[in-house]
């Protein structure tokens, strides 16, 4: 029988929405029509004239081959990111869930760099890798790699990469690792008796019942390459060399920010905004449909 919360005011519930409702409206509905509102105009550096210019911000966007680099940079950042990120994470938490000594300190290690800010992990990361002080990058020149992610765009972008993987490594990993402990250990035992070795239980009992985790964190990490990585790129490269790691995210700042085309970067933001948006859309259209709950 399921229960149903009752008040015995009408009041309650809409006293307890409205500071959801509130943080809502504030934080995004009403800067997301601002950024609408302000893709239509044309503005000086410092905001003090304005111009109605209507598309003419998103014509010249889509004019320019930057944007399009930017655009391909972000799909296959995006693609290493998610797809590394929700890998490690899954391996690691299927180790996780095993009968090891130790565990709880295992697990609480593996939950710890989800804590650290974003800037602070490609500071961390650009220590380790600086082409002239970096421990890894002494030993990748030592092994005849001339490691310079400051001058190489590929070494950036892998570097920028790595970074970004192990800051989302332990989102996925706490999630994962909740969704294995909640499968019945007797489907995997009757699995055993009946001659299943470990990769076929895998593939066919314990990924199956993951599929509603997996796909929620395919949703989330989507959005966190897309948004909240702009931290690590400004902190790591700053969206270089010769823009070799400059996505959508960080080219809305450096637009707006550092070239004062502030109408220009308006409309990038909201062309990202729907980007996400009909990304969602296509994930809850396809790829839910193979989801066992």
């Amino acid at each position: 029988m399921q229960k149903r919360a009752v008040f015995g005011s009408r009041i309650v519930p809409y006293a307890l929405l409205a500071p959801q409702l509130a943080i809502t409206l504030v934080f995004f509905y009403w800067p997301a029509s601002q950024a609408v509102w302000q893709s239509f105009h044309l503005e000086d550096a410092f905001g003090l004239s304005t111009e109605f210019v209507g598309f003419e911000n998103y014509v010249h966007l889509f004019s320019q081959p930057e944007y399009y680099r930017a655009m391909w940079t972000t799909l296959v950042f995006s693609t290493a990111v998610t797809v590394l990120s929700l890998s490690v994470a899954l391996y690691l938490a299927v180790m996780a869930d095993k009968q090891l000594r130790a565990a709880a300190t295992y697990k609480t290690l593996l939950m710890w760099p989800y804590a650290v800010a974003p800037a602070v992990a490609g500071v961390l990361w650009l220590f380790m890798f600086q082409p002239s002080l970096g421990l890894v990058a002494r030993g990748l020149r030592l092994w005849g790699l001339d490691w310079n992610p400051l001058l190489n765009g590929t070494h950036a972008m892998t570097l920028v990469v790595l970074a970004a993987t192990w800051k989302q490594i332990s989102y996925n990993f706490l999630f994962f690792l909740a969704g294995l402990q909640a499968i019945p250990k007797s489907l995997i035992e009757a699995s055993a008796i009946d001659g299943a070795g470990p990769t076929r239980r895998f593939w066919t009992i314990i990924f199956p019942l993951l599929s509603p985790t997996t796909f929620f964190l395919i949703v989330v990490n989507v959005v966190y390459v897309f948004f909240d990585t702009f931290g690590i790129i400004d902190a790591v490269t700053g969206g270089g060399p010769a823009k070799a790691t400059e996505t959508l995210v960080y080219k809305v700042y450096s637009d707006g920010r550092l070239g004062g085309d502030l109408g220009g970067s308006a409309a990038q933001s909201v062309i990202l905004m729907f980007i996400v948006i009909a990304l969602t859309a296509i994930q809850f259209r396809y790829i839910e449909r193979k989801v066992t709950y």
